[in-house]
């Protein structure tokens, strides 16, 4: 089961994170707070953004990606699945319950 990390604005964050757990595509999603620093159009840049971090299933994971490219504000948003080596049972159950 993976866990998709996401950048976004901060004003953008927190409506991708309740729309993702309204719409049973994440279990949970954390928020932290981070400033990046990127190259875009040649020039870098430094910025305030949030950090997703959506805990999902192997089977809503396309769907979660396809909702989070479709209202994500950026042109190329960050959007990397990470699947999971090692993970408490008990917690991979409550994760598969929630997004079904």
């Amino acid at each position: 089961m993976p866990t998709v990390y996401i950048t976004a604005p901060p004003e953008s964050a927190t409506e991708l994170a309740e729309m993702l757990v309204d719409e049973r595509l994440a279990a949970c999603v954390n928020r932290l707070s981070t400033t990046s620093t990127y190259r875009w159009d040649g020039d870098v840049h430094r910025d305030e953004e949030a950090i997703l971090l959506a805990k999902t299933t192997d089977d809503a994971s396309d769907e979660l990606v396809a909702r989070v490219r479709a209202e994500h504000p950026y042109d190329v948003p960050c959007i990397e699945c990470f699947d999971e080596i090692d993970v408490l049972e008990s917690f991979a159950a409550w994760r598969a319950e929630s997004v079904e």
